[in-house]
This record gives structure tokens, sequence and C-alpha cells, in this order.
């Protein structure tokens, strides 16, 4: 696989942003992000099997891109002297996100590799590039899906849907506008693992990073490949969305669970700039030499805790719209916007602190906190305090509850900043179905993540309290999804996850 011949395939993971929505957008602020087990897949492999005598000449490679799940297939052709991309398929079956990850990807191969290797890799652009994209179900909504097989709203019926299904599109407005049918998504944040798992295949197969297959952060040796695939995957990402920002969906699509602080947006604005004037070869060199001065550190939930996600069923929101009506009410009241900003600020920080040492105190006094846990995961909230019998018990209820008032309080002011931008940041509907979620058995915390709206809600349960969660949402008529975290980033995978399906079906059959 290392020859960049045959194939590769890299996934990367979907995220959930529980602290730092709003926030996150400017420095300093941090944000807490999972990464979670819906990975989007990137399959790279030529496309021609050997190069004709008289390709040497040749000025332009193919590039085919399929998305099976959409029964999509796109076809382009790239200059490889300057690199621009044209598309010779009918252009509602365009792809920006996979557009500018190729352009990206193949520039920063030619800015990196040397003279010999740089034979090596135009011989490989001949071949042409062969591209298939798989993301898992949990980015796309399946719920019509399921009733209408009759089934009932709960995981078990989603767990019968095969592995990457097709996916249907939302019918145009009602009003009969030429509104582009658009695929109902759970707000996983599936361009950005888009994008990274297709840098990141495309980076390995053409010999400019050496990914590792690993899951395991500790065992992890390729930190400089990744940081090279967090550059080009963030660039082409904010490119392909027309604006810079954030970045914490590609940053843990890449990285895993982790606290983010964002960059500074002048790191890429050169190149929005550039993209009209300076040939994109000219351009890559000043991205990976640019000064990235995002900062992030390994964060995850502490043990003997789970995250759930339910998906409410009202359609989903648009981030963009809901974050320009926040960023118009700060211009306009800067003073009530800059405090609300503050409070919520300090509520992130508590909530953080809170679960830091909860993971703290699973590693000193491992007993005492698992004892506690599973305790508490059977009772609601306003008992946890009377099971403190000992103080290494009652520092573990202290954080709980510190934990859980740091949630609230990051709602109201999540709330407080909605109604004053005049965006259903936690509409009601979500806040009647997060207090109900809140008074459960086990809960720790429930709110809407990220841009809040109604996409889906997350909870985290302790113990084994998640099934009180779910049948509770069910007979709310909200769907709790099979995501859970996973704190792993990108990585290469060993074959097809199409393949792999079908081989652990037949293997859980023989042990059946």
């Amino acid at each position: 696989m290392a020859s960049g011949m045959g194939e590769v395939v890299a996934s990367a993971p979907g995220k959930v942003l529980i602290t730092g929505g709003y926030l996150i957008l400017e420095r300093p602020n941090a944000g807490l992000v999972l990464s979670t087990n819906a990975r989007f897949y990137a399959i790279v492999k030529p496309l021609h099997h050997q190069i004709k005598p008289d390709s040497w000449a040749w000025a332009w490679t193919d590039i085919r891109l399929t998305s099976p799940q959409l029964s999509r297939e796109a076809l382009y052709k790239l200059a490889l002297k300057n690199l621009t991309i044209q598309s010779v398929s009918s252009s509602d079956t365009r792809n920006p996100f996979v557009e500018y990850s190729v352009q990206y990807s193949v520039a920063a191969a030619y800015a990196t590799l040397d003279h010999h290797r740089k034979d090596l890799l135009h011989k490989l652009l001949l071949q042409g590039i062969d591209i298939t994209i798989l993301g898992s179900n949990d980015f796309y909504s399946y719920r019509n899906e399921i009733e209408r097989r009759g089934l009932p709203l709960t995981p078990e019926s989603l767990a019968t849907l095969p592995p990457f299904s097709s996916i249907t599109f939302n019918t145009g407005d009602a009003n009969g506008g030429n509104c582009k049918p658009e695929v109902a998504k759970t707000g996983l944040g599936s361009s950005a693992a888009m994008t990274t798992a297709v840098v990141a295949a495309l980076l390995h197969y053409l010999n400019v990073v050496k990914l590792s297959s690993s899951k395991d952060h500790q065992e992890r040796r390729d930190v400089a490949d990744l940081d090279l695939v967090h550059k080009i995957a963030q660039t082409a990402h904010c490119i392909a969305q027309g604006k810079v920002g954030s970045g914490f969906d590609v940053s843990s699509a890449v990285y895993g669970s982790q606290r983010y602080v964002r960059f500074s947006p002048e790191v890429i604005s050169s190149t929005q700039v550039a993209d009209k004037l300076v040939s994109l070869p000219d351009v890559i060199p000043e991205i990976l030499k640019g000064k990235w001065d995002h900062n992030t550190t390994e964060f995850s939930l502490p043990p003997l805790m789970t995250l759930l996600l339910g998906e409410p069923g009202t359609g989903g929101s648009s981030t963009p719209s809901m974050v320009g009506a926040v960023k118009k009410w700060q211009k306009s009241d800067p003073q009530e916007s800059l405090d609300t900003w503050k409070r919520l600020s300090e509520a992130n920080s508590a909530l953080e602190m809170h679960l830091n040492s909860l993971s703290k105190l699973a590693k000193e006094q491992w007993n005492s906190y698992k004892s506690m846990i599973y305790c508490c995961s059977m009772l609601s909230s306003d008992k946890w305090i009377e099971q403190a019998s000992e103080p290494s018990k009652e520092a573990v209820i202290k954080a709980l509850l510190g934990a859980k008032d740091a949630m609230l309080g990051i709602r109201y002011h999540m709330r407080l900043m909605g109604e004053a931008a005049g965006v259903p940041i936690e509409p009601e509907s979500q806040t009647q179905l997060l207090d109900a979620t809140m008074n459960l058995e086990g809960v720790l915390l429930a709110g809407v993540p990220g841009a809040g709206g109604f996409d889906a809600v997350f909870a985290v349960t302790l113990g084994d309290s998640c099934s009180n969660v779910t049948k509770t949402w069910s007979s709310l008529n909200v769907l709790a999804l099979l995501v859970k975290e996973d704190p792993c980033g990108v990585c290469l995978e060993n074959a097809d996850p199409r393949t792999n399906e079908i081989t652990s079906a037949v293997s859980s059959i023989h042990i059946e």
C-alpha cells in the first residue's frame, strides 16, 4: 500500500460539540468536542491500470468520484500544471468539498515531495484517481424510512438498516420553488468528516503522509502527518464552504475528541484572495508554512459515562443563518451580548472543570468513583447528595452536581442569547424535551449541541442508565441514534468497509 499503488482507505469521525456553541468562533474561547463512532470513509485507487506510452504529453488527469449512497457519479479533469479542476459530468452531481480536497491534496504533494518522488507522483496521477465516499448511517436521518416500514422509533430499528443505506432526498419546498433537494442530516458534521477522510486517503495514496491504522492515541506516531492532513482539510473545507469557520469539526475529524481553541482566520484568508489571482501550486506552500495557532488538548468523557444523541424529527437547522443572526445582535447590542457571552463562557469553563475533576477522581479513587456512578445511575439527581457517606464519595457527588448545574447555566444563557438574537437556539420544544431528559434517573447532562436549533439533542448518562433515556425519548417521538463517543480521529483502514461489514456479519453468525 505504501507504494501508492492499489487501494487506500481512510476514515474520519463525526462530532458533537458539547460546550462552546457560538463562543468557539472567537479566540481564545474553547469548546469541548467529542468525536464519535460515526465515520466517513474515502476509498482511493488508480482509475486506469496503466499509462498509455504517449501520455507523458498529457496535461490532464481523470478523476472519478462515486457516492453509492446517493447513486451518484461525477467525472472531472485535473490540469497537472496549475491544478484547475473541471467537471465533465452534469452540474448537479458536483461536490465542492471533494473537488477542493483533490486540488489541495495534489498541490500539497507537489509542494512537499523531492524531485525523484515527483516523477513517481506524476506517473501515479496519470493513471487517474478513483474516489469512493461512504458515510455511516448515523450522519443521515432515516426516521421516514423507519416509519415507512412500520417499525418503532428505537435504536434497534435503526440497527436493522443495512450499513451505508441509500439516502433519500428531502423534496423541494412547498411553494414549488426550485430548492435544491437536500439530504436530511443529524448534525454530526458530515462535510468535515468527508473532507478529512478524502484528504487523508489522497495524501497517503500520493505518498505525502504515512497514516497509522491504530485507533489508540498512545500508539500513534504520525503526529506531523496528522498536522499536514489538518492544514489541507481545514483549508479545503473553508474554501468549499465559502467562509472561514471555527474549524472545530475538521479538527476533531483529524485528531479525535478534544478541547479546541480556533486558529486565526488570517491563516486561510490569503488563499481565498489567491484563489482568484495566484495559481494553487504557489498558494499551498504558504498555507503549509502559515502560523496555525489553534490549540487542541486531548479530552474525553470521564469513565462509565455514555454519550447519547436523539433526533427529534423536526428537520434540522441552518447553522450559518443562526450564526449570522447572533453576530448581528452582537453588533447591535455590544454591552448585553458581551455580558451574556461572559456568563456563558464561565458556565462552559465550570462544566469543563467538573468533568476533568471526575476523570481525575476516577484515576485516583476508582472504587469510590465507580460505586458512586452506579449508585447515581439509578437515582434522579435530587437524591444523589444523600449517597455521599464518606469524603471520597462526597467529592464525586459534588463534581457530578457541579457539572449538572453548569449545564443548566449553559442552557439558560444560550436561551437568552437566542431570544435576544431572534433565533431558536434552544426552541421551546427542545427545552421541554431537555428538561424531561435532565430529570430522568442517571442523566448528568442534556443539551443542544453546537449552534443549537432543531438538530439532534445530546445527553450524557451514568452507568447503564442510557436505556431509560432511549425509552423515554421514544415515547416523546425522539429517535435515539446508534452514535457513541469514540475519541479516535482520522486513521487508515485495512479494507473497504463494505467488505468488512460482510466479513463481520459472517463471523457473528458463526459465533452464535
